[in-house]
């Protein structure tokens, strides 16, 4: 059976970490709350020294650590490991392949566990639809079906678009410091939204422990939501560049997907120049509703290329 405040963090990257210790700072302040984080064996074991050091700061914070393989294990094999835990959070990213989504969430029903938080921690996989250029989505879009259908298990989708550091990741091509250049993806009148890692990780331990408790919804958070126009100008302003502007059409994008179908950075590209589904008004997000300050893209600027600190790039399977 599982304690009423246990919590299994699934994963221990960028967003992981981020997750781990905001929970586990709440967990300091509230008596009972017991973390762990689910991480592959070779990953407690790890001789990297960035490694070494994430392993020694869980362990300082009081996370049990438990080794699996979300990838390698079967369905019945992880649900035996969930059913110990009260509410499960993944933070694994895609990096597991085709399937390992849906076959997380038929472990966590299976398992009975109480409360889920899937990896959904980015964009608005309902309006974007089925067929889109990021074949991925459809399979977050089963295990969104698979929730809904069902009653005995309680879940919580917290959509957060991108992360903000993505946005200046030189492979993803929108912002290109080294070359002076900024492209804007569809339209420069296309939004999107954006939230650091750490604010996902703050405001979804928020969203876990807020009374009344938020049970079988769609949450939607945001550090900033902005135009790729606001974005260039911005990036003008503040670096005190002026950059090269280029748009990028969505048949354009689709046709250079289409000569290398399965890049998935081409693959993101062209569903955000698509426009739908990733870009959600600020003023609406829980983080606004609930007066809680969230990282926004000036702020992320300032502490990440104004403060002569290396630029913290995401993952590029987070998105």
């Amino acid at each position: 059976m599982s304690h009423a405040n246990s919590i299994l963090v699934l994963g221990a990257g960028e967003l992981g970490m981020a997750m781990l210790r905001s929970l586990a700072r709440r967990a300091g302040e509230t008596p009972g709350v017991s973390i762990a984080a689910l991480l592959r064996p070779s990953t407690i074991d790890s001789q990297y020294p960035a490694r070494q050091k994430d392993i020694a700061e869980l362990r300082s914070l009081g996370i049990g650590l438990l080794p699996g393989d979300l990838a390698g294990q079967s369905e019945e094999s992880l649900a035996a490991v969930f059913e110990r835990f009260h509410t499960v959070i993944s933070c694994t990213g895609f990096v597991g392949g085709s399937g390992v989504q849906r076959k997380l969430a038929r472990a966590v029903l299976k398992a009975g566990v109480k409360r889920y938080f899937p990896w959904q921690f980015g964009v608005d996989y309902d309006v974007i639809g089925r067929g889109s250029p990021q074949d991925l989505f459809d399979e977050q879009l089963d295990v969104r079906d698979l929730l809904r259908s069902q009653d005995q298990t309680e879940w919580v989708i917290v959509s957060a678009g991108m992360f903000t550091s993505f946005l200046f990741e030189p492979s993803f091509g929108v912002v290109d410091l080294g070359q002076k250049t900024v492209n804007a993806l569809g339209s420069w009148d296309n939004g999107v939204t954006v939230t650091t890692a750490d604010d996902i990780g703050a405001l979804t331990t928020e969203i876990v422990f807020a009374r009344p408790r938020i049970v079988d919804q769609i949450v939607y958070i945001a550090g900033d939501t902005i135009t790729y126009r606001q974005l260039a100008d911005t990036v003008d302003e503040l670096l005190s560049l002026n950059v090269r502007r280029s748009e990028w059409s969505v048949p354009e994008l689709k046709r250079v997907l289409a000569k290398d179908p399965d890049n998935s950075i081409k693959k993101y590209r062209a569903v955000f120049a698509e426009g739908r589904g990733v870009a959600w008004d600020k003023s609406q997000t829980f983080n606004a509703q609930r007066g809680i300050k969230a990282c926004g893209l000036e702020d992320w600027m300032r502490a990440n290329l104004l403060a002569n600190e290396p630029v913290a790039l995401a993952d590029v399977g987070h998105r």
